[in-house]
């Protein structure tokens, strides 16, 4: 790898060179260069579309994944599907994200659609990160669409995060939680400049005791625009709770749309939203301490996004 996919590499999974023993694979610039499985962990690659099968082991802890997609070349127009089979009592740590650095001219995309199955009391913790680098003027586009089935007892965390950089992202999350499921989902989202921004969400609490926590943090700077619409759909006896919080700064635009529904008499689902600029007190505050303005506000913008 030349020094850009390393700095992607280090940015996406906190790696700075491919780990030598679990499982992991590495895609880079619309191909699959390289790929390893693990002896409980099998990793395979699609033979119909492009993509991969994560196959876990039942009863496997403590193994984590690797996968992250990196594009240093303008014009790629990358689509993958991943599917992830996590075996049941398992619990793991899956690593992904896409990072685009795009010097040219001409839109670098990659749209990845991944399938989580998890399987009877499993465990699976799934960090994603986007980030978008370089100096040409050609977009960098990210679309990643995640679909989450979980059976009874399973728990899934979700901690997804756009560091900066891209243009264009349409998220669309799905998932459906069986009998006493739990899934959290932590969402953090920056953008600036011309950037634009959608984050569809659906979870559908299928099974009794289910419960879902989704919080949602962005900041929204310069001219760039953020809609986000999470959707709880409460089908019996169930939890959930919604909430949108945002930092407006400049001529930005946001919309933020929670959207409960309750299909049963026992279903507790609550949502909140709020959305605002930074607080003056908190600025003053930092700048008595010799921060200038513009240091103060990255100062708040990275705490709140924390």
């Amino acid at each position: 790898m030349n020094r850009t996919e390393y700095e992607l590499l280090a940015t996406l999974t906190d790696l700075k060179e491919i780990p030598s023993g679990g499982a992991f694979n590495l895609r880079l610039n619309g191909s699959g260069v390289e790929r390893h499985s693990s002896e409980n962990i099998q990793i395979l690659p699609k033979k119909d579309k492009p993509g991969i099968d994560v196959i876990v082991k039942p009863g496997t802890k403590g193994e984590t994944v690797y996968i992250p997609v990196m594009i240093d070349h303008e014009g790629v127009n990358d689509l993958v599907y991943n599917d992830f089979e996590i075996g049941e009592g398992a619990d793991v740590v899956i690593v992904a994200g896409c990072g685009i650095h795009n010097d040219g001219c001409s839109d670098s995309q990659h749209d990845g659609i991944h399938t989580f199955h998890l399987q009877k009391g499993a465990r699976m913790k799934y960090v994603e990160k986007h980030y978008g680098g370089g100096k040409g003027l050609g977009g960098r586009i990210l679309n990643p669409t995640t679909v989450i089935n979980m059976e009874e007892d399973s728990y899934c965390e979700m901690d997804t995060s756009q560091i900066k950089g891209v243009d264009s992202t349409m998220r669309n999350t799905v998932a459906n939680l069986g009998a006493n499921a739990k899934l959290v989902v932590t969402e953090k989202l920056m953008t600036h400049g011309g950037q634009a921004a959608h984050s569809d969400m659906t979870v559908n609490l299928n099974g009794e005791d289910a419960a879902v926590q989704i919080i949602s943090r962005s900041v929204a700077k310069d001219g760039s625009i953020q809609v986000f619409h999470p959707r709880a759909v409460g089908n019996c006896a169930c939890r959930a709770h919604v909430q949108c919080d945002s930092i407006i700064m400049d001529k930005a635009r946001i919309s933020s749309i929670p959207e409960i529904t309750a299909n049963h008499a026992d279903a507790q689902i609550i949502h909140e939203a709020a959305i605002g600029r930074i607080n003056n007190d908190q600025l003053i505050k930092l700048q008595t301490f010799g921060l200038t303005e513009e240091e103060a506000e990255e100062v708040i913008v990275q705490g709140f996004l924390k």
